[in-house]
């Protein structure tokens, strides 16, 4: 994957074609009419989702975003397509990341939903991605059990991603997870077996996020919109302490990520590595 390029010309005229700016969320992302995942991003049985460099894409930078699909924050894909995702990716790559590679997660809750966790690809084209992101089903459950799964995407991305970045360059990804509830503090092994269709172990929270930190930079985007949003930012921030970025404003998500991938690829802070691999790297 990711041997495309992102195409902001190309990307405007396909959203005009394809309505993105007057549809409603259910015109667009048809899986919510069927009620179900679509099987493309079912985990079952997925062994890796990788982010491989290419001839287009000389230096991969793997970036995953977890988007909270229930109820509260099911309108976030919708403002993703409509205007967002290309706020985002035109951003990183003016911002002087040129080979950005983007993996969608659907994310859910575990002890409630029918799908707790939905998977696309590592992609870096116009196309790709918004065929990715408008095949996320947007289930809008969640419970009254006091947060959602975004340990599902620190789990994934820890034992089911491979990424030329960190296998080549020592170089850690970035991995976001939105969402507006708490982070619930155990992943089952049923859980696990029943979403991936095998699990031997339980981890908690803490677990899964050291392992995926081992080859990610986590972030969370807690956005305040709520009192239990409120609520539950003082937990992020003593989870990830900076890595927490509150929000008040949705709209201000991809420029949060934008800005955080951008700072990170100037400042080189995410290669573990040695850095002069990166110093022919050309800079938009």
């Amino acid at each position: 994957m990711g041997s495309t390029r992102y195409d902001m010309d190309a990307r405007f005229d396909r959203a005009r074609k394809e309505g993105y700016g007057s549809k409603s969320a259910g015109e667009i992302f048809t899986q919510n009419a069927k009620r179900m995942a679509h099987e493309s991003m079912n985990p079952k049985g997925i062994s890796f989702r990788e982010s491989r460099d290419s001839a287009v894409h000389p230096n991969s930078v793997p970036i995953i975003l977890g988007l909270d699909v229930t109820g509260s924050m099911g309108h976030i894909p919708h403002e993703l397509i409509k205007e967002g995702l290309p706020k985002l990716m035109g951003g990183i790559i003016q911002g002087g990341v040129p080979d950005p590679a983007l993996l969608f997660l659907g994310i859910g809750d575990h002890e409630c939903d029918a799908y707790p966790l939905q998977v696309g690809q590592f992609e870096s084209g116009d196309e790709e991605l918004d065929m990715w992101l408008t095949r996320t089903y947007i289930e809008s459950g969640g419970g009254g059990n006091a947060g959602e799964s975004y340990l599902l995407a620190w789990y994934f991305a820890a034992f089911h991603t491979r990424t030329d970045a960190f296998e080549k360059r020592n170089q850690k990804g970035l991995l976001f997870t939105v969402g507006d509830e708490p982070c619930l503090k155990t992943l089952p092994a049923s859980a696990i077996s029943e979403i991936m269709g095998a699990g031997q172990h339980t981890y908690t929270h803490f677990e899964l996020l050291e392992e995926a930190r081992k080859r990610y930079e986590v972030y969370h985007i807690n956005v305040v919109h709520s009192d239990q949003a409120m609520r539950a930012d003082s937990g992020w921030k003593e989870l990830l302490g900076q890595n927490c970025l509150s929000i008040e404003d949705h709209r201000e998500i991809p420029n949060v990520i934008k800005g955080i991938i951008c700072d990170t690829f100037k400042n080189k802070t995410f290669i573990a590595g040695d850095r002069n691999e990166f110093d022919n790297i050309q800079m938009f």
